[in-house]
């Protein structure tokens, strides 16, 4: 809480105890616009130059038997410097929902925390948690409220992936992408965002199939962001030497789960074993 939150007695403001929206994104604005972190830092006019922020690169999600899979490399820049080798891209929302961003780091930080607040305060307000749907059309609301800093060079480019229980079996692991405008589009199978996602597209095409196990789907996208790497200089491929490897992690009806560090490092040492003898990656699937 802020100073300004308390009346002269001490005493919280009248807005905290005055029934309205259950959008805390919503209660912010009305009430203390200057903390959403969609306000723009920047003088009105002014572009931010590509080397002044540090920004993330390439996230990617697939559908697959149990669920679905979200993943990102470590990777930030600021123009041609490596700004960080560790960033965490993918973070949980709820307990059945992720997301995932490519663009200017320390906006997209702070849009995935008010984001979980979001979904928090509305299922404590209505008592029940908000639909797959909702939580997708929430975050196209939030990202559109950045626009105004997309225009000026902050842009913020996130991937939502959640488990749907409400969904037929074998369709549960949703993945949804979105524009700087906030526009909202749902993805069937596999997508991907960021500098390197045409070459993660590409090799997600080639090898994806709907009935990947866990394991199945890792590899793939261990693979997809390997080949990310290989062309898109801004995204950061496996460090063995620091053991710093892409983070994968998997939202199915037990919840959201990131894979230990030990089963990622495993997956990802015999991915680029592979790669020795054949440096291109393997072929379409049969």
């Amino acid at each position: 809480m802020a100073a300004n939150d308390y009346d002269s007695g001490g005493r919280l403001g009248e807005e905290f105890f005055t029934p309205g929206t259950s959008s805390f994104t919503g209660f912010l604005a009305a009430h203390r616009p200057g903390l959403l972190p969609t306000r723009s830092p920047l003088p009105a006019g002014t572009v931010a130059g590509p080397d002044a922020f540090p920004h993330g690169t390439t996230v990617l999600a697939l559908a697959y038997r149990d669920g679905v899979l979200i993943a990102g490399d470590r990777r930030a820049t600021m123009g041609n410097l490596i700004a960080q080798r560790d960033l965490e891209k993918v973070h949980p929302a709820d307990d059945h929902t992720a997301v995932a961003f490519a663009g200017t780091v320390g906006l997209a930080l702070d849009m995935v925390k008010l984001y979980q607040v979001e979904l928090t305060h509305f299922e404590k307000i209505e008592g029940i948690p908000m639909t797959l749907d909702g939580k997708a059309r929430r975050l196209a609301g939030i990202i559109r409220e950045n626009l105004g800093q997309a225009m000026q060079g902050l842009a913020v480019v996130p991937l939502l992936v959640g488990y749907d229980t409400k969904a037929p079996e074998g369709e549960r692991g949703r993945i949804f992408s979105f524009d700087v405008a906030g526009g909202l589009y749902e993805k069937r199978e596999f997508h991907a965002e960021g500098s390197g996602s045409p070459y993660a597209r590409g090799a997600l095409k080639k090898l994806y199939r709907p009935g990947f196990t866990r394991r199945e789907a890792a590899l793939a996208a261990l693979q997809a962001l390997y080949d990310a790497a290989d062309d898109d200089s801004a995204t950061g491929g496996p460090d063995t030497n620091r053991r710093i490897f892409p983070r994968v992690s998997v939202i199915t009806d037990d919840g959201f789960e990131r894979l230990p560090e030990p089963e990622t490092e495993e997956l990802t040492r015999e991915m680029v074993e592979q790669r020795r003898t054949r440096p291109d990656g393997p072929g379409a699937t049969p």
